[in-house]
């Protein structure tokens, strides 16, 4: 999911928590060996990527491949403080398995893998999203208000959350991705058909200037 500003999930300045949560996360969970090069080398994918539009699968073997799932999903952290997100799904980065991370201010960084949502609130909400992999490109999105899931974490341990609010939209957004499913697959074909046409504008003026 983007960035955060007042109702709005994008800001042009850095976010310092999840700066500091990285790093608090590289501390103390993290000690596990492996390779550096996922760390520094995730690239978030951009609409048109056919990655996105795909189904993630399923994470097997997760304790016994633990240190491995640890360490993507540090890189994951690192992707997501260097784009100022508050969450970034598996297929986003090119890694087409059922893991996200969030990282939402007022609350701890978590890594989900394999989650369930167990079920939603009747009760739904519009609040304007965007996504990394839509960069400039926001709308009002309707979701359920809270979200029960169930998922492992980076200790290969289950654990079963109840959000509400931002926590609660950013879990459902990236969740959505797992099943490749985009923010704007969830809104009204007119607004849906100008943010297709925006993507391509700044394609086309991308092309010009190569």
């Amino acid at each position: 999911m983007g960035q955060i500003n007042g109702a709005s999930f994008t800001v042009k300045r850095p976010r310092p928590q999840a700066l500091a949560a990285r790093r608090r996360l590289g501390e103390k969970g993290w000690k596990n060996g492996g390779t550096a090069g996922i760390i520094g080398g995730m690239d978030v994918l951009t609409f048109g990527s056919e990655m996105l539009r795909q189904k993630a699968a399923p994470v097997e073997g997760l304790k016994d491949g633990l240190s491995q799932w640890q360490e993507i999903a540090r890189g994951m952290f690192e992707a997501l403080a260097a784009q100022n997100g508050i969450g970034l799904a598996g297929p986003q980065v090119g890694i087409m398995s059922r893991i996200f991370v969030t990282c939402v201010d007022g609350d701890e960084p978590r890594v989900f893998i394999n989650p369930s949502i167990v079920e939603t609130s009747p009760e739904t909400a519009k609040f304007e999203e965007g996504c990394l992999s839509i960069p400039g490109c926001w709308a009002d999105v309707a979701r359920p208000k809270s979200v029960k899931v169930q998922a492992w974490n980076e200790k290969g341990r289950s654990f079963t959350i109840e959000a509400g609010g931002l926590l609660a939209r950013c879990i459902l957004h990236e969740h959505d991705h797992l099943e490749g499913i985009l923010f704007i697959d969830r809104i009204p074909e007119p607004k849906r058909d100008r943010i297709l046409a925006k993507i391509a504008k700044k394609a086309k003026a991308r092309e010009k200037g190569a």
